[in-house]
């Protein structure tokens, strides 16, 4: 019966990854990848040494460090709050407005992003009632980190919650009623009772999110960004599609530069699961 499913991972997972011994050598289309020249580490060195490095690093990590502290808490939030809820209607109204965003298209979001952010737009509204002035916002590099989490958060903050929830509904409701027998307000109750019922689930998603802290898609930033803001906008998947695709044909260069990224998460990953391990009994693997 595995069979299928190993044989998926194996075609679609594991084959493709042959294609990563490029960035080791100086590929040409004609040559093929293996009738090109090795160069060793030639092309990471490039990458350590650009003009380019550490602006791309700074700007991947300090945006995964915002999902991170303000995007990975938000749905355990809105999922407490949710559960603490007791009229039904208002609380299916709630989730339901507070899943509809993951279900529009990236593109869309983004557009409305850009839209709101313009200089008639939503977001210039706001600030010029309450005396400011108005500006493009996402021309601004200051601006940028700030636009894109909390568009993210607003995206995915719904339909995240639901895993907190499913956790949630797995708490024995006994415990709730000894606790109200012993007269535990319901602050203690969450305190006591539901976030340790749902510690692990969070453990896990947090190892989870440390394993992909390098990770920023290409996709999202691509349709936010200008040159203007590639000071504060400009990460390691972004500057890979740049180089690999749309400017000019670095295959090698750039597979270099995802293999360093992905090397990296594979690190964190792992680190954040043995240090899990040895502060809890709460592990991925």
């Amino acid at each position: 019966m595995a069979f299928p499913v190993v044989l998926y991972f194996l075609v679609f997972k594991y084959l493709p990854m042959y294609g990563a011994v490029i960035a080791f050598k100086e590929y040409t289309v004609g040559k093929g990848i293996w009738g090109s020249e090795w160069v060793g580490l030639q092309h990471f060195r490039d990458f350590f040494q650009s003009y380019y490095f550490w602006r791309v690093l700074k700007n991947t990590l300090i945006l995964s460090f915002y999902q991170l502290l303000f995007g990975f808490p938000a749905p355990i939030l809105l999922a407490l709050l949710l559960n603490e809820l007791r009229h039904e209607m208002f609380k299916r109204t709630v989730q339901t407005v507070s899943y509809i965003p993951h279900f529009i298209s990236l593109v869309v979001i983004c557009g409305m992003v850009v839209d709101f952010s313009s200089r008639d737009g939503l977001f210039n509204s706001i600030i010029t009632f309450f005396g400011g002035e108005s500006s493009a916002l996402l021309s601004e590099p200051g601006n940028f980190r700030t636009i894109y989490t909390a568009s993210s958060i607003w995206q995915e903050l719904g339909f995240s919650t639901i895993i907190y929830l499913a956790a949630l509904s797995g708490i024995n409701p006994e415990l709730y009623d000894a606790s109200m027998v012993d007269g535990a307000s319901r602050l203690r109750r969450v305190w006591h009772i539901t976030l340790p019922g749902i510690i692990p689930m969070i453990v896990i998603l947090l190892i989870l999110r440390i394993g992909g802290l390098m990770e920023i898609g290409f996709e999202k930033v691509i349709l936010l960004y200008n040159p203007n803001v590639y000071d504060t906008a400009d990460v390691i998947s972004t500057f890979v599609y740049r180089k690999g695709i749309s400017e000019s044909a670095e295959f090698s260069y750039t597979t270099a530069v995802g293999l360093f990224q992905s090397l990296v998460n594979f690190i964190l990953l792992i680190g954040a699961n043995r240090l899990s391990k040895a502060v809890s009994d709460n592990k991925l693997f």
